[in-house]
């Protein structure tokens, strides 16, 4: 039987922080309801990876890359901040309660804002349930407890039953862990997934997202990859939802403009970055002009000026835009 093949545990930390940041409310109505509920989500929210640089760097605690930091407002208008850690890899942490307190700590120091922990622990050791800092020493006690969630602890049925993207997130990840070298169950479990995404009500966007978080964390080898997008292919045919189609076509578009553009990327890379960046905007600007012909003042302009994170959020927009305005449509939080 054909294996699988193996990513490092620090790919996997790319699909989590992707889907997070494009569906951080829904996020925490899964893992943290409590929380979702008592925060004003008309105010919009921030991700402070600003300030999140400068606690990390500050606080010298290990390997931090899947903490991500969140300014909300609650209902009664007082300001907090959300500290997530996202803990992939399998080993034992013992200085994992000790990161989450001093996090904390450094971020109230440095900004005097109230901070709320969140562990999501996605490894394999179900002994392991991190959830509390303390030390009592002659008289003085300090305890700092934080809210760790087990993705073990899901029953499959009921991940099966919500219809929030992160049971979807959650049931790709423990498919993940439970068909290491399992290839016809990985496959099987990988079909089964994309084929819930249309039954499950998701937009467009969202079957595109997910998608991309399953195909990412359920990798195959080359030969079944390709037979999975056939079976893609014909069962958007018959659902009429070409979604994830849409997307291949996409993709080979922007290889295709990779090509061309390649060599006049070659004297504008002035560090790695921007020549990235100038490239996604050339590459945008023409998927446009394709679709839509010559494109307004304004959408040069803007796509000329973007940081890379919004280019590659309006060429996912693309996929299954009908006008302009529903690419560089900021409607959504």
């Amino acid at each position: 039987m054909e294996n699988t093949e193996k990513r490092p545990n620090d790919e996997f930390d790319v699909p989590w922080k992707d889907i997070l940041e494009a569906y951080f409310p829904e996020f925490l109505a899964f893992f943290l309801p409590v929380a979702h509920d008592d925060i004003d989500w008309k105010r919009g929210f921030d991700f402070l990876d600003k300030e999140l640089s400068r606690i990390t760097r500050e606080s010298q605690i290990g390997d931090r890359r899947m903490d991500k930091l969140v300014k909300v407002w609650r209902r009664d208008g007082i300001e907090l901040w959300v500290l997530i850690h996202i803990e992939i890899q399998g080993d034992r942490k013992p200085n994992f309660e000790l990161g989450m307190y001093v996090y904390q700590y450094r971020a109230f120091d440095l900004y005097q804002v109230p901070v709320v922990g969140l562990a999501i622990l996605a490894d394999e050791e179900a002994g392991w349930r991190p959830a509390e800092f303390r030390y009592d020493l002659w008289g003085t006690k300090q305890i700092y407890q934080f809210t760790a969630i087990k993705l073990l602890d899901f029953p499959e049925t009921t991940l099966e039953q919500s219809r929030n993207p992160f049971a979807i997130v959650t049931l790709a990840h423990l498919h993940a862990k439970r068909t290491k070298h399992r290839t016809e169950d990985r496959y099987r479990a990988k079909w089964n997934l994309i084929r819930k995404l249309y039954q499950n009500g998701f937009s467009s966007q969202q079957v595109i997202d997910l998608f991309r978080f399953i195909d990412w964390v359920l990798r195959l080898s080359e030969a079944l990859d390709d037979q999975l997008r056939t079976e893609i292919i014909a069962f958007e045919e018959k659902q009429n939802m070409p979604y994830i189609s849409s997307l291949e076509r996409i993709s080979e578009q922007r290889g295709e403009l990779r090509g061309e553009l390649r060599g006049e990327q070659r004297g504008e890379q002035r560090g790695e970055q921007r020549g990235e960046q100038r490239g996604e905007a050339k590459m945008l600007t023409r998927l446009l002009q394709r679709r839509f012909g010559a494109v307004p003042d304004w959408v040069s302009e803007k796509v000329s000026k973007a940081e890379l994170p919004s280019l590659e959020n309006w060429s996912l927009r693309f996929v299954d835009a009908q006008s302009l305005d529903d690419v560089f449509s900021d409607s959504r939080t």
